[in-house]
């Protein structure tokens, strides 16, 4: 290869590394190391490090540091940065320790004093790309962005996602080699940057757009038309080009070190390993497979050394170790031993056996745990033994607890689960609180392959592993011959829930690598491991209900479906049960000739939502009262009588289970009760939710998303009129029936804007003109043109339909603008109606799932800044779109104000988030 090739080929990483260590910093929770040193940022910092390293390896790397507050800029601007508090305490003493991580790793850590980092990397970008390389930073600093070009991208160091061109204009709203200006404009708080009053960064993107660069704005301003902005710009256009100054990153300064000594290496293994064992960073040594020193940490309470976790491991790979036999802990020697070997693996996987699915009311059989494939234990606790079994000797449950608690809260051991939620609100039951850091792999699974399969555990231990483990039912029996688990012989209870842990540490091992294949790592690391813990104290804490709301909206609605059974029993000319599916299909289509029955494959009519729906739509009154009396019983039963059931005695609270793997998109569901299908427009929809109140002294307040999935259209079809209509906060729906009937948006007709708005949510599901017409009640041909009149005016629309097919066909799947992979079942079907089906699912996942992923970014920084605000507020419910929490009633404004600002920030689009918020005693009120 000849030098210019060799240069061209050269390919520089740049870590901004003071800008990631604050961003570790707040994001994890306080650690220590062995010796009681804070370690989180610096935690934070090596895991990056390492998946740097492992996923985005050029050919030249350095980390890149502050050397201090004080630059050239001081003497430019003397206020500059000078308001910034000093930095917290406990982060002190990481600076030094995240300079030994980089030379641990055998990377370069650079820093020049009198110059930013900022500045340090500008410098490189430009001396790399002037000889033909390229470079990729290391950040999502906005002040970085400036730099973006052909040759320069950035990454996002956590969602893992670069940051070209397009993302940069989405930002700012111009495209690179203008954020120079914009930002001179705009100003920034946080450092001090002084820019113009009043203009933010709209104002300023629009500024740049019509005049160019900052002289030629601060030119025409005195012959612009009069406003306060016009003014602001005369008489503050020497902050403007001081801002200017400070903002603009050198790019010529020297460099400290020439760019052919940062050439990547791999570091030196031994002092690597001994720098992670000296900081407790055991988890870190098993994921980069260098194995641990020749001595374990000491382990707790005196117990016997061990063999290394990682030679187990490694010899158990050697063997293919087989599933058993395992053993059953009896005596606290075994326990602590076995407490002692997950110490020093770094990570262990661990599962519970209780007496009951109902987390919140289940109490601990007995613990499982595996610190090996192949090497795994069972703690029996609370097994009843028989005549016939007797359990022989078990230990203490509080005993076992208290000698396990320092294990499974240790910051530097990775508790691994298969739903952790479960068990870490059982664990939470039992006493131990605050279990971390902890790994699932149920979504593990999920974050890469929703949709693509189910993720039980014995499923995807059959998909993964080709074993099919021992089945719940083969333990304890199945319909009336069921025993309790802690009926279960303590010997076969080893055997199934040794084999679980056992099980649930291999799939770790599978579903970690194929994360990082699948590009699906910040979906994991970002929404769903985070989204565990908040969920889990959602559950605990539940919501109060009305319980005399309930027996009397139970007694109203058991009399109106009297009434209906009264009104359709004369309407048919004799008695029947309205519930019986078997009499209905032959009234209909027997008795009364309706058209469009069939019958199953018992020989019955079908009578489903849809059969019935048919028939209403064509407009037969049966069909209709049926309807509405289904539509009522179930209400009645599903929210008025089961609420009361499920109400706590003590506290007069529910507590619904969120499920977190269950849908293809990413959503949310929930169950006993499930809340996500109370109706929304309906006055019985209404009444439900008047049940749902806040204790006394307190309220609800509801934060809901305003049609975020028509503003993910917008922005991921990138639809200019109606992107300009969000930017705008205009009826997005008039707007829609002022651009495709060409009707002026004063005075819109109401019954077109309602057609207009069946359009706009009903392209979000693939609506066909069959379908429009049904809604609207109009023939298939005047529907059809409609559509095409939409296509017409927004062919954007069609693209990202034809595109989003092609890509689920392609690949199976389709992606939410987050990353997150949502498969497609179906999409290659032979059969024309399921295929369909198909494809209008994948047109739909990316905007559905990409509003499931921004409402779950909202819940895991609301779960950061609730703490942080003092107010006396619990997140209590997730429903789609909305959240509901309740608070104190004087802190209610301020609650909302939170709401709203944390949610409309949870991510950036090219238009804007908007949350709707209200207040009341009920959800009624407050929705």
């Amino acid at each position: 290869m000849n030098e210019a090739s060799k240069q061209d080929a050269r390919h520089l990483v740049l870590i901004d590394g003071s800008g990631f260590i604050f961003r570790a910093f707040h994001a994890l929770p306080p650690m220590a190391s062995p010796d009681g040193v804070p370690v989180n940022a610096v935690f934070g910092f090596t895991n990056m490090l390492t998946r740097l390293l492992r996923d985005h390896v050029g050919t030249h790397l350095a980390v890149i540091f502050d050397a201090g507050r004080i630059t050239f800029r001081n003497e430019i601007y003397p206020q500059y940065k000078a308001h910034r508090p000093p930095a917290p305490e406990d982060l002190i003493p990481q600076f030094a320790l995240i300079r030994d991580a980089t030379a641990a790793f055998g990377v370069p850590g650079i820093e020049l004093p009198g110059w930013e980092a900022d500045d340090l990397i500008a410098s490189y970008a430009e001396a790399v790309t002037r000889d033909g390389g390229r470079c990729t930073i290391v950040s999502s600093d906005k002040d970085l962005m400036q730099l973006v070009g052909p040759r320069v991208e950035l990454l996002d160091p956590i969602k893992q996602k670069p940051i070209r061109e397009a993302e940069v204009i989405a930002k700012f709203g111009v495209p690179p080699d203008r954020v120079i200006d914009v930002q001179a404009l705009m100003g920034d708080s946080t450092d001090n940057v002084p820019g113009v009053p009043g203009i933010g960064p709209k104002g300023a993107a629009q500024l740049v757009s019509e005049y160019g660069d900052l002289d030629a704005i601060l030119a025409a301003a005195p012959g612009m038309k009069k406003s306060k902005r016009q003014e602001a710009l005369v008489n503050h256009a020497e902050d403007a080009r001081v801002s200017r100054r400070l903002v603009t990153l050198a790019c010529d300064i020297p460099l400290p070190m020439p760019i052919d000594a940062l050439a990547c290496h791999d570091p030196e293994r031994e002092a690597l390993r001994d720098w992670l064992e000296k900081m407790g960073f055991f988890s870190v040594i098993q994921r980069m497979g260098i194995g641990l020193a020749a001595t374990p940490r000491t382990p707790s309470r005196g117990a016997a050394p061990v063999s290394n976790a990682s030679e187990l491991s490694a010899n158990a790979e050697a063997e293919s170790p087989g599933f058993g036999p395992y053993e059953a802990v009896t005596s606290l020697d075994r326990l602590d031993q076995w407490i002692a070997e997950a110490h020093a693996a770094g990570r262990f996987a661990l599962d519970t056996e209780t007496d009951s699915l109902d987390a919140l009311n289940a109490n601990l059989v007995g613990i499982s745990l595996a610190t090996a494939p192949g090497h795994a234990a069972y703690v029996p606790l609370r097994h009843e033994g028989s005549l016939e079994h007797p359990t022989g000797q078990q230990l203490a449950v509080d005993e076992v607890l208290k000698r396990l608690e320092p294990l499974l809260v240790d910051p530097c051991v990775l508790k691994i689960f298969q739903n952790a939620k479960y068990d870490l609100l059982v664990l939470a039951r039992a006493g131990i609180a605050d279990v971390t850091p902890i790994d699932d792999t149920m979504l593990l699974s999920y974050a890469q392959s929703a949709g693509e399969h189910g993720h039980g555990m014995d499923e995807l231990s059959v998909l993964h592993l080709g074993h099919q483990p021992i089945s719940y039912d083969s333990v304890t029996g199945t319909g009336r011959n069921r025993i309790p688990f802690a009926q279960v012989p303590v010997e076969r209870a080893t055997d199934y829930a040794a084999e679980d842990a056992d099980v649930t540490l291999r799939l770790w091992e599978v579903l970690k690598h194929t994360l990082r294949e699948r590009q699906s790592v910040a979906v994991y690391e970002d929404l769903e491991r985070p989204l565990i813990k908040v969920l889990a104290a959602m559950e605990q804490k539940g919501i109060k209900v009305d319980g005399p709301e309930l027996h009397r909206l139970s007694a109203d609605f058991a009399r109106r479906m009297e009434e209906m059974e009264k009104d359709v029993h004369a309407l048919v000319g004799r008695d029947f049960n309205l519930g019986s599916p078997k009499q209905l299909g032959e009234i209909l289509f027997d008795e009364m000739g309706l058209p469009g029955g069939k019958r199953t494959k018992a020989g019955a009519w079908g009578t489903d939502s849809s059969v019935l729906q048919d028939l209403a739509d064509a407009g037969h009154q049966l069909p209709v009262r049926i309807l509405e009396w289904r539509q009522l019983a179930k209400l009645k039963s599903t929210y008025a009588d089961a609420l009361i059931g499920q109400m706590d005695a003590g506290t007069g609270r529910v507590h619904t289970s969120f499920q977190m793997a269950i849908t293809t998109t990413g959503r949310l569901s929930s169950n006993e009760p499930n809340l996500q299908n109370i109706p929304v427009r309906t006055e019985e929809g209404g009444r439900i939710r008047r049940a749902f109140i806040a204790e006394k002294g307190n309220v609800l307040v509801s934060a809901d998303y305003s049609q975020i999935e028509l503003r993910l259209l917008a922005d991921v079809a990138d639809i200019a009129p109606l992107r300009e209509a969000f930017e705008l906060g205009q009826d997005i729906h008039a707007r829609t029936a002022s651009e495709v009937f060409g009707i002026p948006l004063e005075g819109m007709d109401p019954l077109t804007r309602r057609r207009a708005k069946a359009i706009n949510f009903g392209i979000i599901y693939g609506i066909s003109a069959f379908g429009l017409s049904r809604q609207l009640g109009i023939p298939v041909g005047e529907a059809r043109r409609y559509i095409d009149a939409y296509f017409a005016r927004y062919p954007g629309i069609r693209d990202y339909m034809d595109r989003t097919r092609d890509e689920a066909r392609a690949n199976g799947y389709v992606t939410t603008p987050f990353g997150r992979r949502c498969y497609v079942p179906g999409i290659r079907e032979k059969n024309g109606a399921r295929r369909g089906y198909a494809e209008r699912q994948a047109i739909n996942a990316p905007l559905q799932g990409g509003a499931a992923d921004i409402i779950k970014r909202a819940m895991v920084r609301l779960s950061r800044e609730l703490p942080r605000s003092g107010l006396e507020a619990l997140l209590l419910l997730q429903v789609h779109d909305e959240l509901l929490f309740e608070v104190r009633e004087p802190d209610a404004q301020a609650l909302a104000e939170l709401a709203r600002r944390e949610m409309e920030q949870a991510a950036v689009i090219s238009v804007p988030l908007v949350v709707e918020t209200g207040i009341g005693l009920n959800w009624a009120q407050a929705h």
